[in-house]
């Protein structure tokens, strides 16, 4: 059988080391240490400094390094499974909601949350934002976007912001009827404001899951979570829920 153009075609150079920083890092480093600097690597594998970058830029997108502030790249720990269930159906804030409120604001959201809401562009809506933690660390941060029409009778409520009214409009929002839900996950970058809650460097790998919450026949909720690429994992199932499984690795330790 005749080789085709796509066979002839050699492995980029850094894909090539990438392999054998793989290997490395199985045999000679052990989680959570701290990898030699870029000079230093460059010259044992007798590669550009440019090559190098794009071989521990795929590491990173594939879990197996972290870029850390003031530290580096260290070794990273197995990926924690976060299962995107198919049929959950609770409105954000139920009883075994993992997530953590930490604000609550009223502002005009981006134009393509408010295209989903159906609301005007320029229409403020309710934008609650929540955390999640693994261990102690934090791993995702979410947006949660609502409008006035879906609670309104939040207006009675005192606190005029933070988690207190954070957890009220979510008590509002659990008197809808939920209909149903429907998700989107996208491999994206972290921007600087998700980047500083996840204890990441603006530009990491992030995993973008996007989820409609619908009612009375309209989008009434939306919810805009990010987790870090370099630590989750997604994994699907008709459990339900957004919820972090510790694999059978972090169990054993």
């Amino acid at each position: 059988m005749g080789t085709t153009q796509l066979e002839s075609v050699p492995e980029p150079k850094y894909l090539h080391l990438k392999t054998v920083l793989s290997e490395a890092l199985d045999s000679e480093f052990s989680v959570g240490e701290i990898l030699p600097n870029e000079r230093d690597l460059a010259a044992r594998f007798g590669v550009a400094r440019a090559t190098l970058r794009q071989a521990l830029e795929q590491l990173e997108l594939e879990g197996r390094l972290q870029r850390r502030r003031g530290v580096g790249t260290t070794v990273a720990p197995p990926r924690v499974g976060v299962d995107v269930g198919a049929e959950q159906h609770a409105w954000p804030g139920a009883p075994d909601d993992a997530w953590q409120p930490a604000d609550c604001v009223r502002e005009v959201p981006p134009a393509a949350v408010a295209d989903a809401l159906e609301t005007g562009r320029e229409e403020s809506v309710h934008t609650v934002r929540r955390s999640r933690t693994s261990n102690g660390q934090p791993v995702a941060a979410e947006l949660l976007y609502i409008p006035a029409s879906s609670v309104p009778d939040l207006t009675a409520i005192d606190a005029p912001s933070g988690p207190a009214r954070a957890r009220a409009l979510l008590r509002e929002l659990q008197r809808l009827d939920l209909e149903g839900q429907d998700r989107a996950v996208e491999l994206g970058s972290a921007r600087a404001d998700d980047a500083k809650e996840l204890d990441r460097l603006p530009g990491a790998p992030v995993l973008v899951v996007t989820t409609r919450f619908l009612a009375g026949g309209r989008t009434a909720a939306l919810s805009v979570a990010t987790y870090r690429a370099d630590t989750c994992r997604l994994t699907f199932g008709d459990s339900g829920g957004v919820e972090i499984d510790q694999g059978p690795e972090r169990q054993a330790s």
